[in-house]
């Protein structure tokens, strides 16, 4: 087991999905503490509040007012909701959402959910979801921002505490290789393909139909395949092969096809996504390698 454990709050009601949850996470870097979300999960999260790192949800199963509150009292935390993507935020901008039918890639987007938080901040008593400059005000939480009346409770920091137990950077460059694609089980290899599949399907459906729904599926796709250490040949295999599945079925059904090489972009998308990944990654005290003219 990795040596950092971070501790989750699963707000999960449903019996079976509580099961699939703790075979994904089985010995991996995150430990889950059941929180029963029929029974005041407000009040129980902010009793814990030193105990917990981040929250595992189930949509549906927590009125969206307890996330509310908890933000106004300033308990803000790393979030995966387990749901569709739909484009709608749940707990905060910085969750991620992972649909039922891909919970193979749970311990990565946990990963993606504890590094979006530490880069990103923790929203301001104030703040909502998609408020500009709170979690929810894009990658680099740009936007300007309002004093508030009441500033986060001290001592209370999460984003401080996660950073000493994970070290400056958090986990965004420490990706745990043992969770590497190339380095599962042949079963887990292709379960974890096919789950990514699924990711990359729902990215196309949704690329000119739902943007905000597609962006969510390009988030969860881009996050596993960083964490995965997924290779940029396989990332274009997906691609080619769902194309090819579509133009299959489009032909079967007498329809045309050549509206499909506009779904390039969802592939250009994921590209500049990984790339963009791949270079906050690097530390910042490592010096970059200057070549010289003569090589």
């Amino acid at each position: 087991m990795p040596e950092s454990v971070l501790t989750v709050a699963s707000l999960v009601h449903d019996p079976a999905l509580q099961a699939a949850v703790a075979r994904w996470l089985a010995g991996g870097r995150y430990a889950l503490v059941p929180v029963d979300p029929s029974d005041e999960p407000g009040a129980a999260l902010e009793r814990l509040r030193e105990d917990f790192d981040a929250l595992l949800i189930e949509e549906g199963a927590v009125d969206p007012s307890v996330f509310a509150g908890l933000s106004q009292r300033g308990l803000v935390l790393p979030a995966v909701v387990i749901g569709a993507v739909t484009g709608e935020v749940t707990v905060h901008g910085a969750e991620v959402r992972l649909p039922r039918d891909q919970l193979e890639q749970l311990p990565y987007s946990l990963d993606a959910a504890v590094s979006r938080f530490l880069r990103q901040g923790v929203m301001s008593v104030g703040d909502g979801p998609g408020t500009p400059g709170g979690v929810g005000a894009g990658e680099d939480g740009g936007g300007a921002t309002e004093p508030s009346a009441a500033p986060l409770p001290i001592p209370w920091r999460l984003d401080d505490r996660l950073k000493e137990r994970l070290g400056l950077l958090g986990v965004f460059y420490k990706r745990d290789p043992s969770r590497f694609l190339r380095n599962l089980p042949l079963k887990e290899q292709n379960e974890l393909r096919r789950s990514l599949e699924r990711s990359y399907r729902d990215l196309l459906l949704n690329y000119f139909r739902n943007p905000s729904a597609a962006n969510q599926a390009l988030e969860s796709f881009v996050n596993t395949a960083f964490f995965s250490d997924l290779s940029i040949t396989t990332a274009v295999q997906i691609h080619m092969d769902m194309i090819e599945s579509f133009s299959d079925r489009l032909r079967l059904e007498g329809r045309k096809t050549d509206f499909l090489q506009d779904y390039r972009l969802a592939l250009l998308d994921v590209m500049a996504h990984l790339c963009e990944m791949y270079r906050r990654s690097i530390p910042p005290d490592v010096p970059l390698v200057r070549f010289s003219s003569s090589t």
